[in-house]
């Protein structure tokens, strides 16, 4: 397969200015190294009607073009499965009957940090596995042999984050996120990952289980979110974040587009012409402040 970055939206609403700056970063990076873009739409969870056909609208408005069909998660469980399955024969999952509260309440195990699985359900007997069978659903988490591991990455350098007991697939059946991801890009073809740097603290995560895997650790690029004027992750909340929202502010698409390239010390115009100036180290590395309303903005 043709070496290839992506952008993997969630399709439970309209993309606000935030995500399409991400988009663009994962766009050029691609186009800047030979790559193939692919869009993939993570449905796994949530969706929104009509939400996946708004966000593809507003990529392309501003620019941003992907390579071959688009992907949908929910097309893929028997990949999933699969995956599950070897992980399984590796003796590298078990179950688990915790709720979200007993795992909050339980206490940590010695030296592990907060909100890391306690390791509650790791080692039942199996007259406790039949009991918590007969109460409630499972879900099944990884076994893991490590406690971190470490990713380097292009904009923040090596960076070692925990690894616990993480979920694969949730009691509802639905496969979790760091499992998911993990097999979407390895049978994609994507071995550059792209997005904000809220998500740096899973890419050890995913990148071990890559490795239980024999799945190769792609390339890292955590990109600077945008956010509000109180120094919260930009939200949809925040008022006139959408493209839809924007232009019915009197703000054009293309007006939008310039003003997230400038953010980025690029030119204004099209994707093409920033192309020809993008440089990875030349990109800022703290987050952008949205200065809101047309009629707030300095730029």
């Amino acid at each position: 397969m043709t070496p290839a970055g992506r952008f993997a939206p969630s399709p439970s609403g309209e993309l606000h200015v935030g995500n399409l700056r991400t988009a663009m970063l994962a766009w050029l990076f691609a186009r800047s190294t030979g790559r193939d873009f692919l869009l993939r739409v993570e449905d796994l969870d949530r969706a929104r009607a009509g939400a996946e056909a708004e966000q593809l609208r507003d990529l392309a408005a501003i620019g941003v073009t992907w390579d071959g069909a688009v992907v949908h998660q929910t097309d893929r469980g028997e990949v999933y499965n699969d995956a599950i399955r070897r992980l399984t024969e590796l003796g590298r999952t078990y179950e688990c009957f915790c709720t979200r509260r007993e795992i909050q309440e339980a206490p940590s195990a010695p030296h592990a940090p907060q909100g890391a699985y306690p390791g509650t359900c790791r080692n039942l007997d199996p007259a406790e596995l039949e009991f918590k069978r007969s109460m409630r659903p499972a879900a099944l988490r990884l076994r893991s042999a490590v406690t971190e591991y470490t990713v380097n990455d292009v904009l923040h350098g090596e960076f070692t984050g925990v690894v616990d007991d993480f979920v694969l697939r949730r009691n509802d059946g639905v496969t979790a996120y760091n499992l998911a991801v993990v097999v979407d890009d390895a049978s994609q073809g994507v071995d550059q990952v792209v997005r904000g740097d809220d998500l740096l603290p899973s890419a050890p995560r995913q990148a071990y289980l890559g490795s239980l895997l024999h799945i190769p650790i792609p390339e890292y690029a955590h990109v600077p979110l945008v956010m509000n004027s109180d120094g919260a992750r930009l939200a949809k909340r925040d008022g006139a974040v959408t493209l839809g929202d924007l232009a019915r502010a009197g703000e054009s698409v293309e007006d939008v587009r310039d003003n997230l390239l400038q953010s980025l010390g690029l030119p204004a115009g099209t994707l093409d012409r920033a192309l020809a100036a993008f440089r990875p180290d030349s990109l800022p590395r703290d987050a952008w402040v949205w200065p809101g309303s047309p009629s707030g903005r300095s730029s």
